[in-house]
């Protein structure tokens, strides 16, 4: 896609059966205007970008991906909120704190800001709702997915869902704490760790995600092929960089 007075605005279009009617999106960091380390399509406003550079690489996104609407931008906080846009629908950017989104109504657009958690889209079979979640080990560990899937008041079955880019597990180092969080819940999921020589772990958020979901009764999971901290030409990394832009996960129904 070309952007207006920048470079080409390049998006990932999730390779899932959608039904007719829905539509997605992950942008990467290419086609902004902030400069580093936000170079250059930041969606964030809280990173410590310019922002006036933040307002205008979200109008690109509105603009190239034809949005129904200006997203709602929450304030994201590694919890188990879900927002309900159909109540919300007006509410003021980042007036909001949640870590997922839920859409019936057409035209309302969800969407998570991600530099290494795992967005998580999710859209009814016949259509008729969608999601979004930001999963990273706390999300998922409290139990963000299962909210999501609970909220929407879909039957799992009838639920499809999409992990997008990631930071995999080559590169997601973490402590002992991490893994206790998740085999607490689930003593199983240590298939998802690998010890490393430094006597810390290497986890897979994709295979925690894809565990969660599949416990909710979400089988139909797709995605999850991609590293963000292995890319650094295509994505943001708050693990690699530390101080960085955001990247945007959306759904809606048109």
């Amino acid at each position: 896609m070309s952007a207006p007075g920048g470079a080409p605005l390049d998006v990932i279009t999730p390779n899932w059966p959608a039904p007719p009617g829905v539509r997605a999106a992950f942008t990467l960091r290419t086609g902004g205007v902030s400069a580093p380390p936000f170079d250059s399509l930041n969606v964030g406003v809280h990173v410590g970008d310019a922002g006036a550079a933040v307002t205008e690489n979200r109008r690109r996104v509105r603009t190239q991906l034809r949005l129904p609407a200006e997203p709602l931008w929450l304030e994201q906080v590694h919890g188990t909120e879900v927002a309900d846009l159909d109540v919300l629908s007006g509410q003021a950017s980042e007036s909001l704190t949640a870590d997922a989104a839920i859409a019936r109504r057409a035209g309302s657009v969800c969407v998570m800001q991600v530099a290494d958690c795992m967005p998580v889209l999710f859209a009814a079979r016949d259509g008729r709702a969608v999601a979004a979640a930001h999963a990273g080990w706390r999300g998922l560990a409290a139990g963000v997915l299962e909210a999501t899937v609970a909220r929407l008041a879909v039957a799992p079955g009838g639920l499809i869902a999409w992990l997008g880019p990631a930071i995999g597990p080559a590169h997601f180092e973490v402590g002992g704490e991490v893994r206790a969080a998740f085999l607490a819940h689930d003593a199983a999921a240590a298939e998802a760790f690998s010890a490393n020589s430094r006597g810390r772990w290497q986890c897979d958020l994709g295979a925690l995600a894809r565990r969660r979901l599949s416990a909710a009764g979400v089988s139909a999971v797709f995605g999850g092929d991609w590293c963000t901290y292995a890319d650094p030409l295509r994505f943001f990394s708050y693990r690699r960089d530390g101080q960085c832009g955001r990247m945007a996960a959306l759904i809606w129904r048109e």
